[in-house]
């Protein structure tokens, strides 16, 4: 059990550091993308990943996170796994080459025939390195992990940089999505050295399978409910439309997305090893559920009160459309936040079926949002969006932790004191800059009122609310000072 802290604790540590330079990079490419194309130019790839996202969800059926949760797997049925998802892969790929045409006349739209059929192949290059990537975190080398992760975003971001700057225009963000799967998979069978066997028949798998097949299908819903807005978008708004939405949704999604990858995949791994031990098992997921509120909750706020600085800053001039769009949508990364981490709970304790009831009560509830705000455009479309996800908060949290080691008002307390210290930060932040600010470029403007947001948001987190000890010892822990105590 030391070991599996001595690990957990490295690993959180790497992920974290990682995926903070992740976060810079995917920001910093995002930028430079945003100058050198259109708002067409991502719309029409936007339409695209909207559906072939449902496909993707499909890449490994769940096998990847049963085969983490599940106690022990066997040289065989991981071999199995393999060749499973290789061929779910290459199903996939079928499917998707198979619905270009489709595809380009529901947006009625010629160009995304080519589009979707040149991303295609990015599900058998996904499909390749599942398996091999449930290894090494079932063996929490997150390290080999995180590296895999930067190398395959720089390679990928590269490409796609290059290839814009030489005139390619959407197809150099075609590059840059079908490289990043292919040059990780090569980077997963590096690190693990691992080459499958033959698939066995009487490998019982029955049991994984169910596991993954809920946990897909608990996938599936949430992913039509959350991005059936840019499905419709396009189809009755266009290319533009998807284009400056889907940018203000990518700045929200990115900080979620890094920081919940970052401790989550530790978290589960970590979880699913001591789904047997209450008092760890609340030990660990209060702690990285802590971490992630703590670190996601500025950023909230500057999305807030600053998106007419932050969006003319990343995005640049033309993209000013998108400024309403962050602001009103902004909410939803701290929703993000306080719901993402209860799936690692979920899924590390094999509550998949209820990960899956809640997701089909929350779709219907999200579509009739979105469809209220569509005749309204973009800025309708996200007032939906941001106005169910805000109702829902609270009832996804009791339902979530009901009859686990975690209470409800567990969640409160973790959630209460980082989301009073941001409000309180952000407010004396917009202060300082209407006083002090309104005489500076944007740049400056920019780290003057994010450099005050983010000062008073650590001392009132640290000195006001009390948390400085427990928020240095996990840190301290993470940089391997000490190891944990338990609570």
């Amino acid at each position: 059990m030391k070991d599996l802290k001595e690990k957990t604790i490295r690993g959180g540590s790497v992920r974290v550091c990682s995926q903070a330079t992740v976060l810079i990079l995917r920001v910093g490419s995002l930028a430079l993308l945003a100058r050198l194309l259109d708002p067409t130019d991502f719309g029409l790839v936007g339409m695209v990943t909207a559906f072939t996202g449902v496909l993707n969800l499909f890449r490994d059926f769940g096998l990847s996170s049963a085969a983490i949760q599940r106690a022990t797997v066997s040289e065989e049925e991981h071999s199995t796994l393999f060749w499973i998802n290789l061929a779910v892969g290459a199903v996939l790929t079928l499917i998707a080459l198979a619905c270009a045409p489709a595809v380009g006349a529901f947006y009625r739209e010629p160009r995304l025939f080519w589009v979707t059929a040149a991303i295609a192949p990015g599900f058998l290059f996904n499909a390749a390195g599942v398996q091999h990537s449930a290894l090494l975190q079932r063996q929490m080398r997150f390290t080999a992990l995180a590296m895999i992760d930067l190398v395959s975003l720089i390679l990928s971001t590269v490409i796609g940089i290059v290839m814009a700057k030489a005139g390619f225009g959407y197809w150099a963000l075609i590059a840059m999505t079908v490289s990043l799967p292919l040059i990780a998979t090569v980077g997963l069978w590096l690190a693990t050295r691992w080459v499958p066997g033959r698939p066995r028949r009487h490998v019982d798998l029955r049991s994984m399978m169910r596991f993954g097949g809920t946990l897909t299908l608990n996938g599936l819903v949430l992913y039509i409910a959350s991005n059936i807005e840019k499905v419709l978008l396009g189809r009755f708004w266009g290319a533009e439309a998807i284009g400056v939405y889907g940018r203000a949704f990518q700045l929200i999604k990115i900080p979620t997305d890094n920081l919940n990858s970052a401790v989550g995949q530790v978290a589960f791994s970590a979880l699913s090893r001591v789904q047997d031990d209450p008092v760890r098992l609340r030990s660990y997921f209060l702690k990285g559920y802590s971490l992630v509120l703590a670190l996601n909750i500025p950023i909230t706020m500057a999305c807030a009160f600053f998106a007419d600085d932050i969006i003319p800053l990343i995005l640049g001039p033309k993209w000013l459309g998108a400024v309403a769009l962050l602001r009103i949508l902004s909410p939803t990364i701290l929703v993000f936040t306080i719901a993402n981490p209860l799936g690692w709970l979920l899924d590390s304790l094999g509550l998949v079926a209820r990960g899956l009831k809640i997701a089909l009560v929350f779709a219907p509830l999200m579509i009739i949002g979105i469809l209220v705000g569509l005749p309204y455009g973009p800025k309708g479309v996200a007032i939906g969006y941001s106005t169910v996800m805000i109702l829902w908060v609270l009832p996804v949290i009791a339902w979530a932790v009901h009859g686990t080691v975690i209470s409800f008002k567990d969640v409160v307390m973790v959630v209460k004191q980082p989301l009073l210290s941001g409000l309180l930060a952000a407010v004396l932040a917009l202060g300082v800059r209407s006083l002090w600010g309104q005489s500076l470029t944007v740049f400056p403007r920019v780290v003057l009122e994010n450099a005050v947001l983010l000062g008073v948001y650590v001392a009132m987190l640290f000195y006001v609310m009390g948390q400085k000890s427990f928020y240095l010892n996990l840190f301290r822990k993470m940089g391997g000072t000490s190891l944990p105590t338990e609570t």
